[in-house]
């Protein structure tokens, strides 16, 4: 057994003029989704751009302890609160690093880069 359909005198007539949420009849096959950013970059490039941050976090580790080291030697003796600094821009830019690999950012990966190039600024101050 089949039902009949309602007459078209029986369907309720819309009262106004589509809103913002509802689709015109045109754009029912449109998708709902944004069109991506073709300039952005990927996932994978995002996760490979910080792993070569933890490179250049090294490299800077090494760095920044040659300079305080040579502070140590030729100033007072005492690390200062600058040395210190750079040190924890370091274990913050490694944090950073860490995050951007689990969720890949452009802003976590540059705060990593920046954060590394930091470090020994900050220990040249001091």
């Amino acid at each position: 057994m089949t039902t009949p359909t309602p007459p078209a005198a029986d369907l309720a007539a819309p009262t106004g003029p589509p809103g913002p949420t509802d689709p015109a009849p045109t754009d029912l096959a449109a998708p709902t989704d944004p069109a991506p950013d073709p300039t952005a970059p990927s996932t994978r490039a995002l996760r490979v751009i910080a792993l070569c941050g933890f490179l250049l976090l090294a490299g800077c580790l090494v760095l920044t302890a040659v300079l305080g080291l040579v502070d140590a030697v030729e100033g007072d003796g005492v690390g200062g609160g600058f040395l210190t600094a750079g040190l924890w821009s370091l274990a913050l830019g490694a944090a950073a690093g860490t995050a951007a690999l689990a969720v890949p950012r452009r802003a976590l990966v540059a705060a990593q880069y920046a954060l590394a190039f930091a470090a020994p600024v900050l220990a040249a101050l001091d």
